[in-house]
């Protein structure tokens, strides 16, 4: 597996509730960018289209060496998944307070495009600063218990 990227702020953001590996719906010209890792996955998020997830706001730039028919870097980008999981993912982010996110883009080992989803709920800035706290805390605890004799 060759991580392209990763969504490191959407784990702080958001509470993971469950993860799904979907394909991508590529171009030629963003299979290449995609290799020299030019992509960005900040305001990404994903959504239920006619029974179909589509993968929204994943800014992919233009291949340097792409010609007149070079992609759109911020055009909606199909996932590839069972009917069933696709309609199942799309009805549960229509629940209040839910939605899904990327969190990693990865070639697996046969070379394809996946993207890691994660269906979410959004943390409230007490439960953040909760979390840095109690990391905190433990940090100073094996701290001072690596030193204790």
């Amino acid at each position: 597996m060759k991580l392209i990227a990763e969504n490191r702020k959407a784990r702080h953001l958001y509470q993971i509730i469950d993860t799904l590996e979907a394909g991508i719906e590529l171009k030629g010209t963003e299979v290449k960018s995609l290799r020299d890792h030019l992509v960005s996955m900040t305001d990404a998020f994903c959504r239920g289209i006619n029974g179909e997830l589509w993968l929204m706001n994943l800014h992919i730039s233009p291949y340097v060496f792409g010609n007149l028919f070079n992609h759109d870097p911020m055009r909606n980008r199909r996932l590839l998944l069972h009917k069933k999981e696709a309609l199942r993912w799309a009805s549960l982010s229509e629940q209040k307070g839910l939605t899904i996110v990327p969190l990693r883009l990865y070639f697996n080992e046969r070379g394809r495009a996946k993207a890691e989803i994660a269906l979410v709920k959004p943390k409230k800035v007490y439960d953040r600063r909760q979390e840095i706290q109690d990391r905190e805390q433990e940090r100073e605890l094996r701290r001072v218990t690596k030193y204790k004799v």
